[in-house]
């Protein structure tokens, strides 16, 4: 169990979850600006993806920096740092728009600072909520925390467009330079939201054997290791993080995509083709209310992950299979995608004792599997369809339930 200097986590937790919603907030913002870039810009869908891709590449640059971050200022200030890399990114979002055209690459610049802030959160929030409690029941805590996340993507563009709407500037983005004032306001948010986690009553917290003057970190399975390296199970879970984060943000992504494929769709236009944006959210937020009421009492966390990432490659052959029905399939396959990180986190991070820290550096960089599969989704939506690009996901869910039955086991002697 985590050492913390209170017996309180409620309100530490609540925070937390705002964390996170501060996560997806940022990446619903980045993931609705690929659309307008594609008509903006004239560029074709996987330099729109791009912007999506770049706000997934600094946790592959930035994880061992902010790790070493957290040794140094610890958790909650690093976490205060983050929403610091956020402000400055819309401020750049704001800049860029005012430059129109010309503007693009300053565009791309503002996601990659983003995608900076967001490593450093995600390398604090993600590792504090795992060890701030029981490790077997750190799946139940972060699916909790996963409601908080995936509800922000739809909640971020609907503010975004509320936010145009009260500006007067009308639901059609026609050129960058509308894009200024919002882009202001979301940064004072985000300032905000710093001098929030500066104030918040946040304990810092320990794994258990974390401390370099535990006994704990003496025995057991960390004891005499000298490298994360030579925790295989931690290896191979930052390699599923990497691909379960790729599909993840395909499924959160691409439901745009297939609007208009098929004649029944028709009949959820009466709320407009936006409902669909909330089809992927709502897929894995049931998986994550499932994971609050079963995790751990009826089922544990390798369990859940075996059955999530069977139901995620039944649901990614069906969009390959039956393209006009994806709009709901994606509902199935983000659903496979909710128990990836609440549980790929706890199950890589079990018995890492001193090497928490570091082995959750590991597991940050390889969230940047964000960075890859847009892209690449865009390059075979742009040369074939759509439904094509989503032979991507149907290896990852196998690998992703190789670890699930025997990945996570694997321990060296």
């Amino acid at each position: 169990m985590g050492q913390t200097k209170q017996k309180s986590f409620g309100l530490a937790i609540a925070f937390i979850g705002l964390m996170f919603f501060a996560i997806g907030f940022a990446f619903g913002i980045n993931g609705f600006l690929a659309g307008p870039l594609n008509d903006l810009y004239g560029i074709n869908k996987s330099l729109g993806y791009l912007v999506l891709g770049l706000s997934f590449l600094p946790f592959l640059l930035f994880a061992m920096p902010a790790t070493a971050t957290i040794k140094k200022i610890g958790y909650q200030k690093t976490m205060a740092l983050s929403f610091v890399f956020f402000a400055v990114s819309f401020a750049l979002y704001a800049w860029a728009a005012s430059l129109g055209k010309s503007g693009l690459i300053l565009f791309y610049v503002s996601a990659f600072v983003g995608g900076i802030g967001n490593a450093f959160l995600n390398a604090t929030a993600n590792p504090y909520i795992s060890v701030i409690g029981p490790i077997d029941s750190a799946a139940k805590r972060i699916c909790v925390m996963g409601i908080c996340n995936k509800l922000a993507y739809p909640v971020a563009i609907i503010f975004f467009t509320f936010l145009m709407s009260a500006l007067g500037i009308g639901e059609k983005i026609t050129e960058a330079s509308q894009m200024v004032t919002p882009f202001f306001i979301i940064m004072g948010i985000f300032i905000l939201l710093g001098i929030l986690t500066l104030i918040a009553p946040l304990p810092e917290v320990t794994a258990e054997g974390e401390s370099e003057d535990s006994e704990v970190a003496e025995s057991g399975y960390a004891a005499g290791k000298t490298s994360i390296m030579q925790f295989p199970h931690a290896i191979m879970g930052a390699l599923a993080l990497f691909i379960y984060t790729g599909v993840e943000t395909m499924s959160l992504n691409t439901a745009s995509e297939f609007v208009g494929m098929n004649a029944t769709l028709d009949s959820i236009k009466i709320l407009g083709n936006s409902l669909l944006i909330w089809f992927p959210s709502f897929g894995m937020m049931l998986g994550y209310i499932l994971g609050v009421i079963c995790i751990p009492k009826y089922m544990s966390q390798d369990t859940a992950l075996k059955l999530c990432s069977t139901i995620g490659a039944i649901g990614s052959l069906g969009i390959i299979l039956f393209p006009a029905a994806a709009p709901w399939l994606l509902l199935v396959v983000a659903f496979g995608c909710s128990m990836g990180a609440p549980a790929i986190w706890p199950l890589s991070l079990k018995d890492l004792g001193k090497f928490t820290k570091t082995g959750s550096a590991l597991l940050t960089m390889g969230i940047a599997g964000g960075a890859v599969f847009p892209p690449l989704f865009g390059l075979l939506a742009s040369a074939y369809s759509a439904q094509v690009g989503y032979w991507l996901c149907l290896p990852c869910f196998l690998f992703i339930l190789y670890f699930a039955v025997a990945g996570h086991k694997i321990r060296t002697k």
